[in-house]
């Protein structure tokens, strides 16, 4: 679907030797690469609760995590919506990564798959649930089922 997130960042993993402040703004260009949202829903949010959760997320896991290099950010959201497949009660959490996981260039039927494989794992029950937020998700993308 979309290239923008194919490979990594280009960049080394150098994640000790940038300050907060780096940190932050790679992680911020990163959320929108594989969301195309800017984040800053999640921050305002946060902001009365958590502020510096919110930085958090941002620094750490799409600043120093998403950005590492190692793995294409196709193969990284298709990973992330398995583990909150097993987590069995991420529902919002699935349904930012699954879009995600389709903005990235993931299919489909890579996300369904993904999902069914993790019955194994996360149980039945998360899978189902699993499953009903990605048709809600593929509805959204305009992403009709497969003809079987």
């Amino acid at each position: 679907m979309v290239d923008e997130c194919s490979g990594t960042d280009g960049g080394d993993d150098g994640t000790a030797a940038l300050t907060g402040e780096a940190r932050l703004a790679r992680g911020r260009a990163q959320l929108a690469r594989i969301t195309g949202r800017s984040g800053e829903e999640v921050m305002t949010a946060l902001a009365d609760v958590a502020p510096d959760f919110a930085r958090y997320i941002f620094e750490f896991g799409y600043g120093d995590i998403y950005s590492r290099p190692g793995l294409d950010l196709r193969t990284r959201m298709l990973a992330t919506v398995a583990g909150l497949v097993c987590l069995g009660h991420a529902e919002r959490e699935l349904e930012v990564h699954i879009g995600s996981a389709l903005n990235c260039g993931a299919s489909r039927e890579e996300v369904v798959e993904t999902i069914m494989q993790m019955a194994l794992y996360g149980g039945f029950p998360a899978a189902l649930d699993a499953l009903f937020v990605a048709k809600r998700v593929f509805a959204a993308h305009g992403l009709e089922p497969d003809a079987r």
